[in-house]
């Protein structure tokens, strides 16, 4: 009986684990079918490459480039402010945080992850704009400098997460080694946890920035929704996911303009599969 219940199990967890993977095919395969026919009328380097944006005009102007720049501006943005913030906050919390101190952090970072984005987005309008337009004197602090800081305190929580528990899970033994050594706590730190613990946090910084890239609402309403090439980090842009949540329920079905719009979400899909399977090589690197 025993055996027989493990085979069940086994079965049903083979059984999920390859309908996760079909439903993800499913999806690309749905996205191919509807986003490839945009091609038909527009080239594909016109389309990843041209400045303008225009989907309505006659006739429409489809090109992504201003949106590709403003969702990797965004996105650097947010990794330049979270890595090192959600780095060292997970360096505290493994390792020098007092036992009750830290369970209360790591419950904290817990309920950050689980606010919903609209709310930051809604709060980021309240109190992070404002803030942005009158310290740079900007005509308006719906800027792509404000949707990186939204989006570094929306990814810290799974860097500092991720993080964490790749210092964790490094060897006791290894710490314990250096301090009998002779070196410092900080040393030890520095010179043995960081680097036994790289590919893990190298991982959690992929996910962040994954996190980061797919975001959709905190962007679209504190980015300023500019389909124009960025100069710098203190204009309005519009990120390839906004302009799918801002653009799909207005767009004729099998239009032109329906048809660009899932060829956007394809462009996400691979960045998007890209920055996961890195963060899985790496995660796996040293295993």
């Amino acid at each position: 009986m025993r055996k027989l219940k493990e085979f069940i199990i086994e079965k049903l967890i083979l059984i999920c684990g390859l309908a996760s993977i079909f439903f993800v095919v499913l999806i690309f395969l749905f996205l191919l079918k509807e986003g490839l026919a945009v091609f038909k009328t527009v080239g594909p380097f016109k389309f990843l490459f041209g400045k303008s944006w225009y989907p309505i005009s006659e006739p429409a102007q489809l090109g992504i480039l201003p949106l590709i720049f403003g969702s990797l501006l965004v996105t650097l943005g947010a990794a330049i402010i979270s890595i090192p913030v959600g780095v060292g906050c997970a360096v505290y919390i493994a390792e020098i945080a007092p036992a009750k101190i830290k369970e209360i952090l790591k419950a904290g970072i817990e309920l950050l992850a689980a606010i919903p984005s609209v709310v930051l987005g809604f709060v980021g309008m309240i109190t992070l704009v404002p803030l942005v337009k009158s310290v740079f004197h900007l005509p308006t602090g719906l800027t792509a400098l404000s949707g990186s800081i939204m989006l570094a305190f929306m990814a810290m929580p799974t860097i500092v997460s991720v993080a964490e528990d790749a210092l964790y899970s490094v060897p006791k033994t290894y710490k314990e080694g250096a301090l009998a050594l002779g070196a410092t706590h900080w040393q030890t730190i520095w010179r043995v946890m960081l680097p036994a613990s790289s590919s893990g946090i190298l991982a959690a910084v992929m996910l962040g920035i994954g996190r980061v890239i797919g975001e959709t609402m905190a962007v679209m309403m504190i980015t300023g929704n500019a389909a124009v090439m960025p100069n710098s980090i203190l204009v309005p842009v519009r990120t390839l996911t906004a302009t799918i949540a801002a653009e799909m329920g207005e767009a004729v079905v099998g239009s032109e303009h329906y048809f660009a719009l899932f060829a956007i979400g394809i462009v996400l899909f691979i960045i998007s599969f890209a920055i996961n399977v890195t963060a899985d090589l790496f995660l796996h690197k040293r295993q």
